[in-house]
């Protein structure tokens, strides 16, 4: 961690950074090691806090905890998250909200397929994720089933009604959970940043978000499990 750390400090041509986050759990190093480092870091000044990203509750809290025995600061949560991928909502997010931790979701639009783009029963569109043979469309694959995508075909009525786009809704939905501080968002063009931007300023009234369920339905991923589950070996 302090060798990457100061590489990547030289490579940023910065001094510190605001945050940096520990991307998925280590299994293979005890967590003391992992957070003793973290505080090293924080205390020489080139972190200002620390973060972690796709893990469980229970490491959520185990990290925490030894965190403010190190007298540092344990403040982000970095999962994925998504209208189609929720498996934070019954266990990372409640001990999130006790611990004062805060998300920052990654894949918002599920990996694009909240935007629409891609048809039930359709040929992915040229150059799209779902084409890219070097990992991409092995990520996306758990969303392109038939099911998912007429169920997320359904969501353009609700997107119309409020004169969004597919994207945006996708973005708006996720910063509804007052728990979410902030969404990563990907582009290939400047034009789809600003579009994606104004998700800000949208508002889903509660009855659209039923409806939003409502129209998922079974589709919709859950259990909690999938946090480890989908982790590295």
């Amino acid at each position: 961690i302090a060798a990457s750390f100061d590489a990547s400090l030289r490579r940023l041509r910065t001094d510190y950074v605001d945050l940096c986050q520990a991307h998925r759990f280590d299994t293979e190093t005890p967590l003391e090691e992992t957070m003793q480092a973290f505080a090293q870091v924080v205390r020489q000044g080139k972190a200002l806090y620390i973060g972690v990203s796709e893990w469980t509750a229970d490491q959520i809290r185990q990290g925490h905890a030894l965190a403010r025995e190190l007298g540092i600061q344990l403040i982000s949560s970095q999962p994925q998250y998504s209208m189609l991928w929720r498996v934070i909502e019954d266990e990372v997010v409640p001990t999130c909200r006790e611990l004062g931790l805060s998300q920052i979701v990654w894949s918002p639009v599920a990996q694009g397929v909240l935007t629409g783009k891609y048809q039930p029963d359709q040929p992915p569109p040229a150059g799209s994720r779902a084409t890219d043979d070097k990992g991409g469309a092995r990520s996306i694959e758990r969303f392109m089933r038939p099911e998912v995508l007429s169920a997320v075909q359904g969501l353009r009525p609700i997107a119309d009604e409020l004169d969004v786009t597919m994207a945006q809704l996708a973005l708006a939905w996720v910063l509804a959970n007052d728990n979410v501080a902030a969404a990563i968002v990907g582009a290939s063009r400047p034009e789809q940043v600003a579009e994606n931007v104004k998700a800000v300023d949208v508002r889903i009234p509660p009855e659209l978000l039923a409806r939003i369920d409502d129209v998922l339905g079974d589709v919709v991923v859950r259990d909690p499990a999938m946090t480890a589950a989908t982790a590295p070996a």
